[in-house]
C-alpha cells in the first residue's frame, strides 16, 4: 500500500465548522455589510470573461497594491488567500527537522504551514492577551526558520506597536524569516501601528500579509497578498503556481480597492457596533480584550462550546475557542446593530439562565 510521509500522518484533514444557513453569522469575521458593491459590478462585469486564463502574474493588482503602498510591484506576490501565502512561505523557507514559532492561542493555519514542510512548532504563551515578543526572541535557536506574528491577533483583537516589533526585530537574526500576519490591520485605529514601509526599509527578513477577505467582503473568491523585499518575492515565485488567483478574483480585488465609501462605512459599522458591544458586556460584568479587528474574544465564564450550542438553538452562531486553549472564551465578529442587539439578548438570556453553573 502506498504511504504517505511519515510525518504528515499525525496531520487531521481540515473540517470546516457546520452551521444552520439561516442563522446570524457571528463566527468567522466576515464583513457584515457584505461585499464591495465596486468589487460585485466587477465581478458581473467579468462573467463573459472566464474562458480565459487568468494573469499569472497577476501585474494589474501588484500595480494598484504598489500605488497604495508606495512601493515597487516587484515587492508584492498574490495568493489564493493568506493561507496559500503561508504555505508557499513554508514550502520555500522550511525543512524537516527545523522550527517555526508562533503564540498559543492564535491562527491555526501556521502550524499547519509548518508541519507539511516537515517542521515543527514552538508554542509561546500570550501575556495579557497579546503576543509575547520577548519570549518568542528568546526562544529563537539555530533551528529556528519562521516567526509567524499576528497583529492584531486572532482570536484576541490584541496588537503590539511599530517601536514593540521594531525592537522585537532587531533581535531576530537575518536568516530566520518573521511573516506578520495583518489579516484585520485594515480596521486598526491606534495611532502607533506598524509602519509597513519603515519595517520593508529597516529589515530585509520581514514580510507582511493582507487580505481581501475581511474589510473588503470578498471572503469568497479567496485572495490576499503579501509585500517583502524583492529577493523574497522571488523565491516563494518559484514555487507559486502561474495561475493561483482567478481573474475574477484579482479584478474585483483591484475595483475593491478604489471603493473608499464601502470601506468608510465598514469602519463606522465596526466602531459604533464595537462601542455598543462594550457596554453590553460591562453591563453583563464580562472580561473582554480590547479589539483592534472587527470581533471580540470576551470571557462568558462558562464553557465555550456549551454557549455555542445553547446561541446556535436561538439562531446565531459564534465561535468557541477551546481549540485555542480558552475554554470559557468565545469571539463574536462585530454585527449590523440588530445582530449586536439579538446577540446580547441570548447571552444575557443564556448567563441569566446558568447564573449558579459559573466555570
Amino acid at each position: 500500500m502506498i504511504q504517505c510521509k511519515k510525518y504528515l500522518r499525525s496531520i487531521v484533514a481540515y473540517k470546516a465548522a457546520a452551521f444552520a444557513p439561516e442563522a446570524i453569522k457571528m463566527s468567522a469575521n466576515e464583513n457584515p455589510l457584505g461585499s464591495s458593491p465596486k468589487a460585485v459590478k466587477r465581478i458581473q462585469d467579468m462573467a463573459t470573461r472566464v474562458f480565459q486564463y487568468p494573469d499569472g502574474n497577476n501585474s494589474a493588482l501588484k500595480e494598484a497594491l504598489a500605488k497604495k503602498y508606495l512601493l515597487s510591484a516587484d515587492n508584492f506576490i498574490i495568493g489564493n488567500g493568506s493561507d496559500e501565502l503561508f504555505t508557499l512561505i513554508a514550502h520555500v523557507y522550511m525543512q524537516e527537522g527545523c522550527y517555526s514559532i508562533t503564540a498559543e492561542s492564535t491562527f491555526s493555519e501556521y502550524s499547519f504551514a509548518t508541519r507539511i514542510f516537515g517542521g515543527e512548532m514552538i508554542f509561546c504563551p500570550l501575556k495579557q492577551g497579546k503576543f509575547d515578543l520577548d519570549a518568542i526572541a528568546k526562544a529563537v535557536s539555530s533551528e529556528t526558520r519562521l516567526i509567524f506574528l499576528c497583529n492584531p491577533n486572532n482570536p484576541t483583537g490584541t496588537y503590539f506597536s511599530h517601536q514593540e516589533l521594531s525592537a522585537f526585530m532587531k533581535k531576530i537574526p537575518e536568516n530566520v524569516l518573521v511573516i506578520l500576519d495583518e489579516a484585520y490591520a485594515d480596521f486598526m485605529d491606534c495611532a502607533d501601528r506598524p509602519d509597513h514601509n519603515q519595517l520593508l526599509s529597516d529589515f530585509s527578513n520581514i514580510i507582511i500579509l493582507r487580505t481581501f477577505s475581511k474589510i473588503y467582503g470578498l471572503a469568497g473568491l479567496r485572495i490576499g497578498y503579501a509585500m517583502a523585499n524583492q529577493a523574497i518575492i522571488n523565491d516563494l515565485n518559484r514555487v507559486r503556481e502561474p495561475f493561483n488567483c482567478n481573474s475574477i478574483a484579482q479584478e474585483a480585488a483591484i475595483a475593491a480597492l478604489g471603493d473608499h465609501e464601502f470601506i468608510d462605512q465598514t469602519l463606522c459599522n465596526n466602531q459604533r457596533g464595537k462601542e455598543f458591544l462594550y457596554g453590553q458586556l460591562d453591563s453583563l460584568g464580562l472580561t473582554y480584550y480590547p479589539s483592534q479587528g472587527n470581533f471580540i474574544c470576551l470571557n462568558v465564564k462558562h464553557n465555550g462550546q456549551a454557549v455555542f450550542e445553547a446561541l446556535l438553538n436561538q439562531g446565531i452562531v459564534i465561535r468557541p475557542l477551546g481549540s485555542f486553549g480558552l475554554n470559557t472564551w468565545i469571539r463574536i465578529t462585530i454585527g449590523q446593530p440588530e445582530d449586536n442587539r439579538f446577540f446580547i439578548h441570548c447571552l444575557r438570556g443564556f448567563l441569566e439562565k446558568n447564573s449558579e453553573d459559573i466555570s
